[in-house]
């Protein structure tokens, strides 16, 4: 153990600083000791997975095609839906199905926004569960 003097000090002096380097070694060592001895956590989480495969489906599902064109009409299956009325009927007859058909709403890409969330509304309004986008690879530009 080595003491600190510095210039312009004599022997006689007693030393004031005390020197740290020991101390923080010292703390160095029971950190790393710390962190050995503590125990790994294993994030885990068992799950029943189903064995076997699943039966097939029984028939190809329903799908409902909604298109918004770009001046706000919609249309429903390529037949023009004339009011938001006759739109919300249509979506309540298909969340009223016990097997609820695929409705594919598909934007034209110069319609407003307002325009299609208009449209997702009422269906979500009407309790529609199976509602998909298609066609968003016109907006990738």
């Amino acid at each position: 153990m080595g003491m600190n003097i510095g210039p312009g000090k004599s022997d006689d002096e007693p030393m004031i600083e005390m020197n740290m380097t020991p101390l923080i070694d010292v703390m160095l060592v029971l950190i790393i000791m710390l962190i050995i001895t503590i125990p790994i956590q294993n994030h885990a989480i068992n799950l029943n997975m189903p064995v076997g495969t699943p039966p097939p489906p029984k028939s190809p599902p329903v799908v409902v095609t909604i298109d918004v064109d770009f001046d706000g009409t919609v249309l429903w299956d390529n037949v023009v839906v004339p009011d938001r009325g006759q739109l919300e009927a249509r979506l309540a007859q298909v969340a009223a199905q016990a097997d609820q058909p695929e409705v594919h709403l598909r934007p034209n890409k110069l319609v407003a926004y307002k325009s299609v969330a208009s449209v997702m509304a009422s269906a979500q309004r009407m309790g529609v569960t199976k509602i998909g986008m298609i066609g968003n690879e016109q907006f990738a530009n």
